[in-house]
């Protein structure tokens, strides 16, 4: 055979090749296309979760409402009490996968081991699938949400509950001492100091409620990512943790403490401004009860954190329940719901269509809709990695320990050491 003969032969066995696995990569788009059904006969799928109140009162109209559109779909919610309680009951029931329910609200760092023994759905197909999702990616939600609810790249979540932080403030107060609403956060100690040096020490100036959200946030604005690489006895840990501190040795701000929140402090009028869930601001206008007028703004910072829980699918689930569950959360997710889901609750919208809609950003009986998409510009987020929630909890655990000496005007040198010691073993548990 001459080498002309050899070249064509070889020619047509890479064709040859080449269209089998054309074929090949053709079946397999199609078997993925086709494995997410219609749901054509009753399927039931069960929700765990932990919304009360008019949150879980705005929860089941939703679901409600779901119900009427999809005849074929029942969703049973289970409220399993507080987010505690509801962490405590799925790690108890990842070791029995059959009692897990079909989807359930979650923290990313709640999931993680879940997520690796392929316990959880790749919500990705569902997305992209026309008759249960949106038939792409251009799917209307808040983009760093989505990518708050992935696990090592993953999709396993969607974001459903969401809020960030703001920073609420007595209008009157501000007003009487010449202050202006802080919009840096040297611009919040300058003002924290001249409330509480012109109110003769009767009032603090400011305080933030979550130490943890407070502490990562600090860092992320020197550029610096929340990872076990953190040491927080570091120059820039430092600088977080002094700024802080040496306002509470000085009295010009506070830590929530016992009260575990300050928008008691804000409305008993001992703290001017505080940094708080921007969810909150049902909570303070009934504790202000109209003694004062009182005003929202974003927080004082380059980067703001994105809280609350997102939605997950187990994998137990049969190819029916998983379908019939992504329809209900494309619902929850959609213009209408995440509309009135946030009005009523105070919780941001996911869905972007909403933060500037007039319908939501006028609203008459809130306030803090108006900064939402200031406040929402740059969003941070716990990283999800092995442990990532225990040194998480264990960094604002080092804070107010810190925080507590200062207010005693002790030195709190040992602490920071013990600090860097304690967060090590989270990371390495």
């Amino acid at each position: 055979m001459n080498i002309f003969k050899k070249l064509v032969l070889i020619s047509l066995a890479g064709a040859t090749l080449a269209s089998v696995s054309a074929c090949s990569k053709q079946s397999s788009t199609k078997s993925q296309a086709t494995s997410i059904p219609k749901v054509t006969k009753k399927t039931t799928v069960v929700f765990w979760h932990g919304m009360s109140g008019i949150q879980g009162a705005t929860l089941a109209k939703l679901t409600q409402e779901f119900e009427k559109k999809n005849p074929n779909i029942t969703i049973k919610l289970e409220h399993q009490g507080s987010y505690i309680n509801l962490q405590s009951k799925i790690n108890s029931t990842l070791q029995s996968p059959n009692n897990l329910p079909t989807i359930t609200q979650a923290y990313p760092g709640w999931l993680y081991n879940a997520a690796k023994n392929k316990m959880l759905v790749d919500l990705k197909p569902y997305i992209n699938d026309k008759n249960v999702g949106w038939g792409s990616e251009n799917t209307d939600i808040n983009t760093s949400m989505l990518k708050g609810a992935r696990i090592d790249g993953t999709q396993y979540g969607m974001p459903f509950n969401k809020s960030v932080e703001a920073l609420t403030y007595n209008a009157d107060l501000l007003k009487k001492y010449g202050v202006k609403v802080p919009k840096t956060m040297a611009e919040l100690k300058k003002a924290a100091k001249t409330i509480y040096e012109k109110s003769h020490h009767k009032v603090v100036g400011a305080g933030f409620d979550v130490m943890s959200n407070y502490y990562l946030l600090g860092l992320k604005d020197q550029g610096i990512n929340f990872s076990n690489k953190v040491k927080f006895d570091s120059k820039a840990s430092k600088k977080v943790i002094n700024y802080y501190a040496e306002g509470v040795k000085e009295g010009y701000f506070r830590t929530a403490g016992s009260e575990h929140y300050l928008s008691g402090p804000l409305a008993n009028g001992k703290v001017a401004m505080y940094v708080g869930t921007s969810a909150g601001e049902g909570f303070v206008k009934k504790a202000i009860a109209g003694r004062f007028q009182y005003g929202v703004a974003a927080r004082p910072s380059t980067y703001n954190m994105q809280q609350g829980t997102d939605i997950y699918m187990f994998s137990k689930a049969s190819a029916m329940q998983k379908a019939a569950a992504f329809k209900y959360i494309k619902f929850l997710l959609s213009k209408s719901s995440q509309l009135t889901w946030a009005n009523a609750t105070g919780y941001v919208p996911v869905n972007t269509k909403v933060v500037n809609d007039k319908a939501y950003k006028n609203n008459p009986k809130m306030k803090t809709p108006a900064i939402i998409a200031d406040a929402m510009k740059h969003l941070y987020s716990v990283p999800v990695a092995k442990n990532s929630n225990a040194a998480y909890t264990q960094a604002g655990s080092n804070l107010e320990a810190i925080l507590a000496a200062a207010a005693k005007k002790q030195n709190y040198n040992s602490l920071i050491k013990q600090g860097q010691a304690k967060l090590d073993a989270a990371w390495k548990q």
